[in-house]
């Protein structure tokens, strides 16, 4: 498999709320440092539509810090996966590394510019599979368009440095807790087109308060084969369950 697939369980969990609890927080008084945790259990890890964890559960955990008067924010995330055995390597985890500033351009548009690395300890592959993106968003009430790109070689693809990932969807407050998550993607290679692909989500997430729970349906065009030939771009019901805290 290759690994084109943050984080977007646990970003997309965050991104649900944004909206509802934003246009509260707005009203409220802010800390000037906010840190944040997070842990979540899912069906299947999936990124960018693709199974990291081959179809199976993955657990994930990591930790936020904001400074509320500049928007300048860090933070790293933890999950399970099984990718890199799969492609002849070695590992089984991910740890992710962030940072960035967000902010208001206007009372309705928001932005969110930054960076991100994935480390993927002792992977052993050729290319290394560990990847740093820029990227930058911007977001309309529930809607948002963000692309990231990579200033290296994209998960341990040959020759693939320079390749993006343009993401628009919304999270849709349809009342009574519940919001509607909206996504659409497309991964663009560089230099390998074949392996080129678009990916989609519908889901809906709710806070219990106890935990929050994510059901989606995911699906993405391309055929990626593990070595015990499941299709991991192939559609799927995933449950989520999170909590943070």
């Amino acid at each position: 498999m290759k690994r084109f697939s943050s984080k977007w369980t646990h970003v997309a969990l965050l991104a649900a709320t944004v909206w509802t609890t934003g246009q509260a927080g707005a009203q409220e008084q802010q800390p000037e440092h906010a840190v944040s945790y997070n842990v979540a259990v899912t069906s299947d890890y999936r990124y960018r539509g693709l199974s990291q964890s081959r179809l199976d559960p993955a657990i994930s955990g990591g930790a936020d810090y904001t400074h509320n008067p500049t928007g300048f924010y860090v933070g790293t995330w933890l999950s399970s996966i099984k990718w890199t055995k799969d492609l002849g390597g070695d590992g089984n985890l991910e740890w992710d590394v962030y940072g960035g500033k967000r902010g208001n351009i206007t009372d309705s548009i928001t932005y969110d510019v930054g960076g991100l690395y994935y480390w993927y300890p002792d992977n052993g592959l050729s290319p290394n599979a560990n990847t740093f993106e820029l990227y930058g968003q911007l977001g309309f009430g529930p809607a948002y368009v963000k692309y990231s790109h990579s200033t290296t070689n994209l998960f341990g693809t040959p020759d693939s440095k320079q390749s993006g990932y343009l993401d628009v969807g919304a999270n849709v407050d349809v009342g009574e807790g519940f919001v509607l998550n909206l996504h659409a993607g497309h991964q663009r290679i560089r230099n390998n087109s074949a392996l080129s692909y678009s990916d989609y989500k519908i889901g809906v997430t709710k806070d219990f308060g106890v935990a929050s729970v994510a059901l989606a349906w995911i699906k993405a065009d391309i055929v990626s084969l593990s070595p015990d030939g499941k299709n991991l771009g192939k559609s799927a019901a995933l449950l989520t369950v999170s909590k943070t805290f």
